[in-house]
């Protein structure tokens, strides 16, 4: 089996134990699959009930991940996400207590419901893959992905994440409402008894090891990039610098996720190469988060998607 075909089974595999517990949301689970695989980190965005938290705990069984979960709230302190030392009497020493960050797939729940001080302890770690307690520098686990999520209709007593905060995610994607069959069966499931919490009784078990998914990370480096589809992500990005609408465009960083992106989806779909449809199908997720519109054209009813639509409508496909 090549290398390609090796991660194709993996998104099939991880797929098959995810659809034990969560009905549909397939998108979701490959754009976290997209995260363990490129390193990036993944911003989910949903109204509560949509499965946001067992995703990310099915996909963190499926694929043999330590899983911590951490409850973004006011009070929360930075000590409280990285972890601090602390004095044992008996020893007369000062131990490490690691916090939750030290995982492999980090739920950062309602992450705009703590102050920046708070939100700025995973800067870091999303960045550089380590934290630093009391001048320590300590490595985090590999493979180590950010999972976080935030309702987008409810504001009061949140913090925006700041652009800095933003920019560490390589994509934002937005979990909708299932579809009408797929709600027809979330209900016939929960007549059948299944629950969805405990994840061991709706037999969802580990399909993927660690070292397959870091070996995935190889065969990304494999995926070939066709010079007019470099040039595809390049004027995508900088056709969000020239909308009129938008007030701050996309950055040369915006850029490289894109295209790191469009070369994982390319990867899952079984492929060695990059095709525009990747690049577009990769577009908002990647880009949403990034971009600033004008005041008035918020007031008039634009969205960043709607940008994005008119953008990717706008630049010119490469044969």
């Amino acid at each position: 089996m090549s290398e390609i075909e090796r991660v194709r089974s993996i998104e099939a595999a991880v797929r098959g134990e995810v659809a034990k517990a969560v009905v549909g949301q397939e998108r979701v689970v490959d754009a976290m699959l997209v995260g363990l695989i490129t390193g990036g980190h993944i911003l989910l965005e949903g109204v509560p009930g949509t499965a946001k938290t067992l995703i990310a705990r099915a996909v963190a069984r499926a694929v043999d991940a330590s899983f911590k979960r951490i409850q973004f709230s006011p009070d929360l302190m930075p000590a409280d996400v990285v972890g601090t030392n602390v004095f044992d009497a008996k020893r007369q020493e000062f131990t490490l207590r690691t916090g939750p960050v030290f995982a492999n797939i980090v739920l950062a729940d309602e992450i705009n419901r703590t102050p920046p001080k708070t939100q700025a302890s995973l800067l870091e770690a999303m960045q550089e893959r380590r934290v630093t307690i009391d001048g320590t520098t300590h490595a985090l686990p590999a493979p180590f992905l950010v999972v976080a999520t935030q309702n987008p209709v409810e504001y009061e007593g949140t913090y925006p994440l700041p652009e800095a905060q933003l920019d560490r995610f390589l994509m934002k994607v937005t979990v909708t409402y299932p579809s009408a069959d797929d709600e027809h069966a979330i209900l016939a499931r929960h007549l059948g008894g299944a629950q969805g919490v405990d994840l061991e009784t709706l037999g969802v078990t580990p399909v993927v090891g660690r070292a397959e998914l870091l070996a995935a990370r190889d065969a990304l480096d494999g995926v070939v990039v066709d010079d007019g589809v470099i040039g595809y992500v390049a004027a995508i990005v900088r056709a969000t610098r020239e909308d009129p609408v938008v007030a701050l465009g996309a950055s040369p960083r915006a850029g490289v996720s894109l295209l790191v992106a469009a070369k994982a989806y390319a990867l899952l779909d079984g492929r060695a190469f990059v095709t525009p449809d990747d690049v577009k199908g990769a577009a908002p997720a990647c880009l949403r988060h990034r971009i600033t519109l004008q005041p008035e054209a918020e007031i008039e009813g634009a969205t960043a998607d709607s940008a994005l639509d008119d953008v990717l409508a706008a630049v010119p496909v490469p044969r």
